[in-house]
Formats: structure tokens, sequence, C-alpha cells
């Protein structure tokens, strides 16, 4: 059997740590649940990462960067309505094959705020800084129009809300989005959705 190299390892934590973590939070995940996922042992696990905290830290970096990957590899070679089509196109899949990564998303801000609210920054500078690099990596194929980047920024988290409490497929809270929005509407609002129309 072949032995993993520390950095191997590391990526192995990080994949079954954005799993937990995507299922409980920061809060309601335990470094055990993780170690135990991976099948090391908890003193090995703090080897790679000093506490939960780093583990997450770079649990949402990961999950920042490959969302702007997302978006890059979408929208190289194209601009304005293609490459907004195009990466709209390819968030959807993104959290339509992989759920747990909306899950993550969203489990990443409510952290943020309830470390900002104790007084701890740092999950808070680390994110808001990732998210700026993701807003670049939208605002420059959209021409670098700052309302073009915000409505496609605004919409996709508006999406975010909506799939991530459960609203049906047919629901009249997603008659008000535009055109390039649908795009992500369409396959975003069926995850973990049950697919009855209500409230039309």
């Amino acid at each position: 059997m072949v032995r993993m190299s520390a950095e191997e390892r590391r990526e192995s934590v990080i994949r079954a740590a954005m799993s937990e973590f995507a299922r409980g939070g920061y809060y309601g995940t335990s470094t055990e649940a993780i170690a135990k996922r991976v099948g090391v042992s908890q003193p090995y696990l703090f080897r790679l990462f000093p506490g939960k905290k780093a583990l997450f830290l770079a649990v949402a970096e990961r999950c920042l960067q490959d969302m702007r990957r997302h978006f890059e590899e979408a929208s190289e070679g194209l601009s304005g309505e293609e490459a907004l089509k195009a990466m709209a196109e390819s968030y959807a899949r993104l959290i339509t094959e992989h759920p747990e990564r909306l899950q993550l998303q969203l489990h990443i801000y409510v952290t943020v705020a309830a470390a900002e609210s104790a007084g701890d920054h740092e999950f808070g500078e680390m994110v808001r800084r990732g998210w700026m690099e993701l807003w670049d990596t939208v605002h420059i194929p959209l021409g670098g129009d700052v309302e073009e980047t915000t409505s496609f920024m605004a919409y996709g988290m508006l999406i975010n809300a909506l799939a991530g409490m459960g609203f049906p497929r047919g629901h009249r809270v997603w008659e008000g989005l535009n055109v390039s929005a649908r795009i992500m509407q369409d396959d975003a609002r069926s995850v973990g959705a049950p697919q009855d129309a209500e409230g039309a």
C-alpha cells in the first residue's frame, strides 16, 4: 500500500472537512468527526491543522477558490452576455451537482456573522478578501460594468438563499428573477426542494 504524503493527507482532510462542515456548520462539527471520516487520529489532524478554526478557514478559502475557478473557466475567451450566461450555467451546475457546496457557503456566511459579533474578525477578513476576488473574477468578463457585476452577484446570493430555504419549483417567489438569472434559477431551485408548485 502506497503511503500518502503530508500534502496529500492534508488535501484529503480538507475534502472531508468540506463535507462535514457543509452538514453541521462550524459550531456543529467536531474535529473528531472529520478525523474519523478521513481515517486519521485527532492528534494527526492537529499536526496538519493547529485547530478547528484553522481547518475551517482552509475549507472556506477552498470553497471560494473553487467558485472563482468555475467562473474563470466558464468565462474564458468570452465577454458580456455570453460570459454572464456561461458563468451562470457553470454556477448552476456546481450547486446542483454538488449541493453540499451551497450548504457550505451558507454555513460560511453564518460563521462569519457569529464570529464578527463575538469580536473575532479573522473569519470575516479572509472570507471578505476571497469574496472580493470572486467579485473581480466576474467583474472583468462583464466588461468592468459595476451594475452588471452587482446584479449577477446579487441574483446569485438570492438564489442561494431561496434554494437553501427549499422554495419549490414554480413557487411565485421565483417570478421576479430576470432572464439572465433564470439560467441559475431553473437548476438551483431544485436543489433539495420538492417539485410541486405552490403559491403561484
